[in-house]
Order: structure tokens, then C-alpha cells, then sequence
């Protein structure tokens, strides 16, 4: 007979709006065991599972930490309260937390004050609204709830909410009815209990004793902290939204660059430092999507997508917010693990403002064996490939606006863009290799530019700090022939040094934050510079190493940079020790930068 051996959840503690699916382990009548689902629609031999999940309700109200969310709340910052800040981020666990907490917990206070404009009226951020659970209000994906007059969780149909038994001070609240449930607003601070039972097909009764689990409290999803957009162009104003939440300047475009950090990376070994709830991916890929839709960016740059999940989720979650996908996964020639969780980089744009007109795919294994074929000698042409063929690739596409570049274009001519996203090899002992693929990307962007006059934009992870050759020759255009990078060739694929060139005036986006004048919160974000290379002092910070790996670049001849996203401040970080977080979902922090195209001049 079917029968239930084991349940359990992989994650400890459940979130608002993080889907839990319980593993549950079966014996099938013919001893064989499965984790396969037994639908009353295809029972076994007569029988099938049934599921339930309850809200246990206690009459006494619980309120959690802002800080520990697992930890029940002992007392409330009435500044929070007064402040109209979401009541959520008032709660602390003991006055100890509160104390080590303030110094971050007062930017809250701060920034309430600051959001309030001369008439009253709370300044929009770019970042979205997030209410008391810590669910954004672009979310609306999380389950209705259980006050209204019916209930819909996981893949069960609609139902009435039922208090099926009270016990001891408590109430069970019946929630769901499929082998999946999401927590909702109503579930924080409560316990949650998950029911497995095997039925008989014919009397509907159950069969032998049922399998439960009770579940940790559910806590509600930080929300990270808004980012504003900082005008670079002269105008003294904090980036505003128009009704759709894009800027509303005319003319102009955003491009958003963000590593997600691929989950095949993201272990408890490399990130101890992380709850291991804000480690999980069905955590993860909803504060990663909640993100990365609050930035509302015409163009979208992802690097360390991993295969299904660009499919799975990315792919179709962003197309119903009017994305259109591109992907490029990485090769796997040395990678041995599981071709689906292979990552790759994703470029996304709105329907709506672009459309696709071009894609190439840059595999630098290819570009590898070419090289090797054409300049090492056959008897070193093995470790030359060892060294050279990292998988790594880039993505490249053309597209074309369909909204008018304020003043840069001839009438009834093509409004045309050019994007590269890629991801360099992190391996910091193969500085040749990264130089040598950033050339490589050049020299392919160099042969799109020369048969187009097309604006570009070079995105992605570099896995190179300022300063660095790769770095070097993408902000300058060549590399010093001194430079300590070239000293390590062991292939001698950098010789000579003077070809390490290209012709693509290429300029840092974010080094504009150094050249304007004074602005509303431009001194703050130069305060975040590095002042000898005019780059973010970070866009990666892990415990083991922080600093600068990520970029966009732009070519300055046919394009300016009218805002930029603000960069974080280390301090902010370190309150959870380093990145991923349960505030930021990644290791890397996401850059965006808005454009405006330059009267056409040809090259």
C-alpha cells in the first residue's frame, strides 16, 4: 500500500511570499520509494495524497524583529511610529539589538524626514513602496488574504477560509490545500503547519496515521533599502518617476547591470555569513525579481543566470512586465556539473521602447582555439587551451528604439543600439586570460562599430578592479606596455603590448559622479568613489574581499549620461556582515544609468 515515510521542509524558517514545498518521501505499493506527487486524478492502486495547510493562531498578538526575525520582538521604537516608518522595522528583540542596530536604524528616521517634500507630500522613490511585511507593492503575485471571503494557494482552487478547531488559546486557521503553500501578510509572526495524508480513491477516508510538520514562525521579507536615481546632467533634482515609473525625462533610456550570484554559488561553505533562509533560492529569486522590476530599466543586464532559471523563472516572470529575453548561456567544455545550472548571461529590454534587430554570441572557447591554432606551437597547443578555455561568454545585441533620441536623429533613419553583456573569468592568477577576452570583446565590437554608426554600451561583470589591464584597456583604449598585468604571458598571447588597443571612445558611466559640480546628493555618492580611478570604491563586498568588479561603459561620442543609480555605503552592508544579505540578494550590488543619445557624428 502507498505509503508516507518521511516530510520535510528544506528551509528553516518560512518567508511572506517565498513558496515552501515540502520533500516528501513515499514507499509505493511495489516497495519502491518516490518523491513523486500522488494526484487524486492518478492515484496508486487506489489510493492517493492529500495535503493541508493550517495557520496556528494564537490569541496572544506576536510581533518579530526587524533585526532577527526569528527572534520574538520585546519592544517598539516609537520614532518609527511617530515617523509613520512601516511598523514592521520598529520591532526590536532586546534592547541590545536596538542599541547595535541604531546606527542604521536612525537612516530610516532620516530618510522619513527627508521624503516629506515643503508641501507634505512623500517624494516617490525609484525603488517602489514597500508596505509592513516587506512585500513590495510591485508584487503581486502573493496570495489573498485569509480575511477575504475566499483563498487561493499553491495550485488548489479557490475555497472558503475555514477555522477548523480551537485548542488551548488557539486557533487553526485551514489555508491551503495543495502540496505547496506561500505565506501571506496574515501568516507573520504565526506557525504553520503542513499535513500529508494518504486517502482511500473509493471512501474518501483517510488511511493509517498522517505525516505533519510545523513550520518556524513566518517572518515577513526584509525589503531593501530604495535606491534613488541621482541627476549627473547639471539639473539639481533627484531622479521622478512618471506614471508607468519610468523616468520621465524625454528622450532618454536606462541600462541596469547586476551579477545575481547563480545559485550553484550561493553555499552556506562560501557564505556562512547568511541566514541560511536568505541563502535559499525561493527566497533569493523573489527579493532578486522584487529588485530588479522596482528599477523599472528599459534595458536589463543579468550575469550568473543560471540556465533554468532564466527559463523557468526569469524569462517568463519579466515578460509580464513587458520584457522581451535574450540569452546566451556559457559553454561546457569544463564545466561538469549539471548542464541546466550552467549560468550564462541575460539581456532584457521592454517591448514597449526597443525591439530586436541583431544578436551575437561571443564564445571565447572559440576565439581560444582560433588563437592557438594561428600562434602556439603544436607541441604547447594542450596548455594553451587548459589556460585559455574557461567558458566564459558574452552576449551581444542589437536593437532598435522605437521612441526619438531627443535632437540626435535624422528623420526616417534607424534609431539603433548596440549592447554587450558579459561575464570575464574570476580567476584572479589568469590576468592574461582576462585581458585577453576583454580584447577579444573589443575587437568584435570594434567590427559592428565600423559597419554601423550605432551607440554602444559595454555591461557586465569584469572580475577586474580599476587599475587593472582590462580595466586599463576598456576606460583608455590601450594598456601601459609597463603595466604589471603583462608581465604574467606565459602563452605570450599579450606580445606585443601596442596591439593591445581599440578605437571605441569607451568611458565609465559612473565616473560621471566625479566630474559634475555640486547636486543634490552628488557629494555623497564622490564620497563613494575611489578619487584616483573615478570608480565605485565597491559593486562587490563578500567578507573575504570588497571592491570594484562590475561596470558600464558607454561610448562618448554618441552618448551621455543623464543620471545614475546611487551606490551603497559600505557601513550599510556590514550591519549583516556582507553581501548576499536578507536585504540584498546578491554578493554584487546592481548598477543602472540613464542615457541620452548625442547629435549623430560619424566615427
Amino acid at each position: 500500500m502507498l505509503s508516507v515515510l518521511r516530510v520535510h521542509l528544506p528551509s528553516d524558517i518560512p518567508i511572506v511570499g517565498c513558496e515552501l514545498t515540502p520533500y516528501v518521501l513515499l514507499r509505493r505499493p511495489d516497495k519502491n520509494l518516490t518523491t513523486e506527487d500522488v494526484p487524486e486524478s492518478a492515484p496508486i492502486e487506489g489510493h492517493f495524497l492529500r495535503y493541508k495547510w493550517y495557520r496556528i493562531q494564537s490569541d496572544r498578538k506576536v510581533a518579530v524583529c526587524s533585526v532577527h526575525p526569528s527572534e520574538h520582538a520585546t519592544l517598539q521604537c516609537l520614532g518609527c511610529v511617530k515617523a509613520k516608518i512601516p511598523v514592521a522595522k520598529s520591532y526590536h528583540c532586546s534592547p541590545k539589538c536596538f542599541s547595535d542596530a541604531w546606527q542604521h536604524h536612525r537612516v530610516l528616521h532620516d530618510r522619513a524626514a527627508s521624503a516629506v517634500n515643503e508641501n507634505g507630500n512623500e517624494e516617490e522613490e525609484l525603488f517602489g513602496r514597500f508596505n509592513s511585511t516587506g512585500s513590495g507593492s510591485i508584487n503581486t503575485s502573493l496570495a489573498p488574504s485569509a480575511s477575504s471571503a475566499s483563498l487561493a494557494n499553491g495550485s488548489a482552487p479557490l475555497y472558503p477560509a475555514a477555522v477548523t478547531q480551537r485548542s488551548g488559546g488557539e486557533t487553526w486557521f485551514e489555508v491551503g490545500r495543495s502540496k505547496t503553500y506561500t505565506p501571506t501578510a496574515d501568516d507573520i509572526g504565526h506557525v504553520l503547519k503542513f499535513e500529508c495524508v494518504v486517502v482511500d480513491a473509493e471512501t474518501k477516508l483517510t488511511v493509517g496515521h498522517g505525516s505533519n510538520i510545523l513550520t518556524s514562525r513566518v517572518i515577513p521579507a526584509p525589503s531593501p533599502t530604495p535606491r534613488h536615481l541621482i541627476s549627473v546632467s547639471g539639473v539639481d533634482m533627484v531622479g521622478h518617476l512618471d506614471s508607468d515609473g519610468r523616468i520621465s525625462s524625454a528622450g532618454t533610456f536606462t541600462v541596469l547591470s547586476y551579477n545575481i550570484l547563480s545559485d550553484v554559488f550561493a553555499t552556506s561553505e562560501l557564505y556562512s555569513y547568511c541566514p541560511s533562509w536568505a541563502l535559499s533560492w525561493p527566497y533569493r529569486k523573489q527579493n532578486l525579481l522584487r529588485e530588479i522590476v522596482g528599477y523599472r530599466a528599459d534595458i536589463v543586464c543579468l550575469q550568473e543566470i543560471q540556465s533554468d532559471h532564466f527559463e523557468e523563472f526569469f524569462a517568463p516572470e519579466l515578460d509580464k512586465h513587458g520584457y522581451q529575453a535574450l540569452y546566451k548561456r556559457k559553454t561546457n567544455e569544463v564545466y561538469t556539473g549539471n548542464i541546466h545550472t550552467i549560468d550564462g548571461c541575460a539581456t532584457f529590454f521592454r517591448r514597449d521602447r526597443f525591439s530586436h534587430v541583431k544578436k551575437y554570441e561571443v564564445e571565447f572557447n572559440k576565439a581560444a582555439q582560433s588563437l592557438t591554432d594561428a600562434v602556439v606551437p603544436s607541441a604547447q597547443k594542450k596548455t594553451a587551451l587548459n589556460r585559455l578555455v574557461k567558458d566564459n561568454v558574452a552576449l551581444i545585441a542589437v536593437l532598435e528604439a522605437k521612441f526619438s533620441y531627443q535632437g540626435a536623429d535624422i528623420p526616417g533613419k534607424r534609431q539603433l543600439l548596440c549592447v554587450a553583456n558579459t561575464h570575464i573569468n574570476v580567476h584572479q592568477e589568469l590576468k592574461d586570460v582576462k585581458l585577453w577576452q576583454v580584447h577579444t570583446l573589443l575587437k568584435g565590437l570594434e567590427k559592428i562599430a565600423a559597419s554601423a554608426d550605432i551607440p554602444m554600451l559595454v555591461c557586465g561583470d569584469f572580475n577586474s578592479v580599476p587599475g587593472s589591464a582590462p580595466h586599463a584597456l576598456l576606460a583608455m583604449g590601450k594598456v601601459d606596455p609597463m603595466h604589471p598585468d603583462l608581465a604574467i604571458d606565459p602563452l605570450g598571447i599579450l606580445r606585443p603590448a601596442s596591439k593591445l588597443t581599440h578605437q571605441l571612445p569607451l568611458v565609465s558611466a559612473y565616473s560621471s559622479f566625479a566630474r559634475m559640480g555640486v547636486g543634490i546628493g552628488l557629494e555623497q555618492q564622490r564620497r563613494r568613489l575611489d578619487p584616483s580611478t573615478n570608480e565605485p570604491l565597491f559593486t562587490h563586498c563578500t567578507r573575504d574581499f570588497i571592491g570594484t568588479l562590475d561596470y558600464i561603459f558607454y561610448t562618448a561620442d554618441s552618448l551621455t549620461v543623464e543620471s545614475l543609480l546611487e551606490l551603497l555605503d559600505e557601513d550599510s552592508l556590514r550591519k549583516d556582515t556582507a553581501l548576499p544579505s536578507p536585504e540584498w540578494s546578491s554578493d554584487h550590488i546592481a548598477l543602472l544609468a540613464e542615457f541620452r543619445c548625442k547629435p549623430r557624428t560619424r566615427r
